[in-house]
């Protein structure tokens, strides 16, 4: 199949790695279909790309390049909303927010993980109750 989106074009999806996420993410409980794709070879962000509005699109990246000893508390209801049998199944993406007027100040969101089973294609975010994390975490050492 194919979509159409503001910031791509018109782009060749494979329906088999369509991520699912039944509640949506927050804030876009309606688009619930997304595809994730490397922003550029060797870049450490993706476009997590909305297959149902071709207007919404999110730039994430795995935590653990920024703060390196970043853990979700996956419990059981998380494990069975994605069909996981367990942690090891599960990847883990935060959104990440690049100001126009400023990218060197970019921050990642750690409060609100994204929890993927890639074998399943399904996907939730989840809020972290953990008060280290925040949900704008500067990415670039210096900046805030």
């Amino acid at each position: 199949m194919e979509i159409t989106t503001v910031r791509f074009g018109t782009i060749p999806v494979q329906e088999d790695k369509v991520i699912v996420f039944p509640k949506g993410i927050l804030g876009f409980p309606h688009d619930t279909r997304y595809i994730l794709f490397p922003h550029g070879e060797g870049s450490p962000f993706y476009w997590l790309q909305s297959v149902d509005d071709g207007a919404v699109a999110f730039v994430v990246m795995n935590p653990q390049l920024v703060q390196d000893d970043y853990t979700v508390a996956a419990g059981e209801g998380v494990l069975k909303e994605l069909q996981a049998d367990g942690i090891s199944d599960l990847e883990v993406m935060c959104i990440v927010t690049i100001p126009p007027a400023s990218p060197e100040k970019m921050t990642i969101n750690l409060l609100g993980p994204i929890v993927i089973n890639v074998s399943r294609c399904l996907a939730v975010q989840i809020v972290s109750a953990d008060e280290k994390y925040s949900h704008r975490h500067p990415i670039l050492a210096g900046s805030s």
